[in-house]
């Protein structure tokens, strides 16, 4: 803008002050700048990380957040800086050696970043675009269930998730499949249930998992940086030099694996590597050797090994609350070929069924410990995993006198709608908690909103199944409860002690006043290596069929 100011001797009377003011419309200022810089993301593959722009002659300026360093174009190009064009845009790369590349290292992963300004014309006339460029080429890591993408730590914090052009909201990445480990840099685990197939062999023997493409945003010094990339899971995990390599991540099940009770056929064989955080192994199996088999198809050598961690290698009992897993790998040999085979094997569902209890008493069970609103009768079988909480409310029913109280006596769980089924596991006993149980009980008090709190009582147990010969009994799970009426005006009968230990006598029989009441519903446990949404489809049509 320009100003000019004019003095007129219009009259005699005085002089008269006049102001013009002149503006270009156009932004002509010293040095214009565009924060957006490149209009695409960090193209990131394997070999290079790039962005792209309209052509034009730039001066570089790399930083490396130590030092600037000033470069032409014919310097850039020398020292690790590609250009490149399309016919519409210029396509900018930089190796990952090149000049003011910055890397962060952390478990044998890379991130790569570099901060560019180019410049283009004279200092009165300067066009300047800024960018940084991010990459970690990976690879990622996979398992049966899950692959894994690791983002070293660096000064960055993630921001957003972009899968296949679908932005995912960061509060809602576990419902779509995504779980996300920021304790040491960035890790997120992608459910192989949303990743694409695709075969890898042109013998159709297997299918190799993948992302079209992964878009990461991550806020870093202050600026926006993004980039995609491409993962896929390896499929040549059997080596030309005669071995099955692959991990297990102790999240390949819920609850999370316990890995030290994985084997290989061979149990003497052990992995060869343990994450520091224990949760994750390595497995590197020779072909001769570990109980691996080997067996011949036409031209092709097939080896095959299984890991696994099953309740039958556990010492004897009733019940577990571990995770199982079997994994089968399978490699397929042939003059030209390395391929990899990857089996789960799921336990069978248990076969459903359901009745309503006694009307003197009715136990109810809530999907959490607010206990506001329980499950109604159309909504069993209710679903858990292994170590879930289940909250649970034993009621008295058409009872109105202010001087009772509700007292457990004994709760515990059958395979069938038989109290007295067998076997059976206590979870309370005499109003107390099961001292064989390694997950205690746990008993919750009543709030203050609560009608009536004498005529509840409300207590908290983990799922569990019931096991024999170290395998999975094929029932679900019954809850029953035998309670008693306790008079609030004799509180030193024997009925309203709730001193635990209890004493050896039972109180059961000090009344013959006692009901028994069964859970309108069974528990369903789902196997741990199904999917929430795929293990309930799945045992909702047994249900059917049964």
């Amino acid at each position: 803008q320009l100003k000019i100011k004019l003095l007129l001797n219009a009259t005699k009377a005085g002089e008269e002050e006049v102001t013009y003011t002149i503006g270009c419309e156009a932004t002509q200022a010293d040095e214009a700048r565009f924060p957006g810089g490149f209009t695409s993301a960090t193209n990131c593959t394997k070999d290079y990380m790039a962005v792209s722009k309209s052509p034009a002659t730039w001066t570089l300026l790399v930083g490396d957040g130590i030092r600037t360093h000033r470069l032409n174009l014919r310097q850039a190009m020398q020292q690790g800086y590609t250009f490149l064009t399309d016919g519409n845009n210029v396509i900018f790369q930089a190796s990952f050696g090149a000049t003011g590349v910055a890397t962060y290292k952390q478990d044998n992963q890379i991130l790569y970043t570099v901060a560019l300004k180019l410049t283009y014309g004279p200092p009165e006339r300067r066009l300047t675009v800024e960018s940084r460029l991010i990459c970690a080429p990976g690879p990622a890591t996979c398992n049966s269930t899950h692959m894994t993408t690791t983002i070293p730590a660096f000064p960055g914090t993630l921001t957003g998730i972009s899968l296949e052009n679908r932005n995912i909201p960061m509060n809602q990445l576990q419902m779509n499949g995504i779980a996300l480990d920021t304790r040491r840099g960035v890790k997120l685990h992608i459910s192989k249930s949303i990743l694409k197939s695709r075969l890898y062999s042109e013998n159709c023997e297997g299918t190799q998992s993948y992302l079209s493409s992964l878009k990461l945003s991550f806020s870093f010094h202050g600026e926006m940086a993004t980039m995609t990339t491409y993962p896929e899971c390896p499929s040549a995990l059997c080596t030309q030099e005669g071995y099955m390599d692959f991990e297990i991540l102790g999240d390949s099940t819920k609850p999370t694996l316990d890995l030290n009770t994985l084997r290989l056929r061979d149990p003497t064989c052990k992995p060869i590597f343990k994450s520091p955080s224990g949760d994750m192994v390595q497995f590197h199996v020779p072909l001769n050797g570990c109980g691996t088999r080997q067996r011949f198809e036409g031209e092709r050598t097939i080896y095959e090994n299984e890991v696994s961690a099953l309740w039958a290698d556990l010492p004897p009992r009733w019940i577990s609350r571990d995770s199982e897993f079997r994994l089968t790998v399978v490699c397929y040999y042939s003059s030209d070929d390395t391929l990899l085979n990857v089996k789960i094997s799921s336990l069978p569902s248990p076969a459903p069924a359901i009745s309503q209890g006694p009307l003197s008493l009715i136990i109810l069970i809530y999907p959490d410990e607010a206990y506001i609103q329980p499950y109604k009768d159309d909504q069993y079988p209710v679903v858990k995993h292994l170590r879930q909480p289940i909250f649970l409310e034993v009621q008295v029913l058409n009872r109105n006198d202010p001087n009772i109280k509700l007292m457990l006596d004994d709760c515990w769980a059958t395979m069938s709608l038989d109290p007295a089924a067998q076997p059976r596991w206590n979870i309370v006993v005499n109003g107390c908690n099961y001292d064989l149980d390694n997950y205690q009980t746990v008993f919750h008090s009543m709030g203050p909103s609560v009608s009536y709190p004498n005529f509840r009582q409300r207590f908290e147990v983990k799922t569990f199944a019931f096991v024999s010969d170290g395998r999975a009994l094929p029932n679900l799970v019954y809850f029953h409860c035998s309670a008693l009426i306790c008079d609030r005006l004799q509180a030193d009968s024997p009925l309203c002690s709730t001193r635990c230990p209890p004493s050896s006598r039972s109180r059961r029989a000090l009344v013959d006043n006692s009901a028994i009441a069964t859970l309108p519903g069974p528990i369903l446990l789902v196997p741990d290596n199904w999917p929430t949404a795929q293990g309930i489809a799945q045992a909702l049509w047994l249900m059917c069929i049964a």
